[in-house]
């Protein structure tokens, strides 16, 4: 499996422009471009991801590669360098859930979630309270409420619509 940067395919924007990036390819079986914090809402998951994953899986079957996106459920990088606080929404799941949706229509067979426990950086999806500290210098996004395995249980769940074992939906699935 090859890390890759978002535009890979296209040899621009945050990738070196140097054909041998698609040789180097080559020698992989799955490539896995980076896409956290590339789009912020579920309309632009819809509008450019989806688009640009379904010509990028395209790319990578001519190829015989496999496609692993990378999706992640919202982002705030205000304790690491006091960037914007939840820069990137959850909107309760529904930012995670677009990206799900948008990784099924674009023909992608599997996806990587980023990341289990970063809660430094807001992307955690593993059991989390509610009721988190206040006072310091740190502020931590919460799970607006939702049940702490909500995304592990969303996980789940995109998992058996990526395999055909639920509908494509928009809607966030309950339980």
């Amino acid at each position: 499996m090859v890390g890759v940067p978002t535009w890979f395919r296209e040899l621009n924007r945050d990738t070196v422009s140097d054909p041998a990036l698609h040789e180097i390819l080559q020698l992989a079986d799955v490539v896995s471009p980076w896409s956290v914090g590339r789009y912020s809402s579920p309309k632009e998951v819809t509008e450019r991801e989806q688009p640009t994953w379904a010509r990028d899986v395209a790319w990578c079957a001519e190829r015989k590669l496999d496609f692993l996106p990378v999706m992640f459920p919202g982002f705030s990088w205000f304790n690491m360098n006091g960037g914007k606080f939840d820069q990137i929404p959850r909107l309760k799941g529904q930012f995670l859930w677009s990206q799900f949706v948008a990784a099924k229509r674009a023909g992608a067979g599997m996806i990587y979630v980023a990341m289990f426990d970063e809660v430094d950086e807001g992307t955690a999806i593993f059991k989390c309270v509610n009721d988190v500290p206040v006072g310091g210098p740190n502020r931590f996004v919460t799970y607006e409420g939702l049940p702490s395995d909500f995304y592990l249980r969303l996980c789940g769940q995109g998992a058996w619509m990526l395999r055909g074992e639920l509908p494509v939906t928009e809607v966030v699935p309950k339980k």
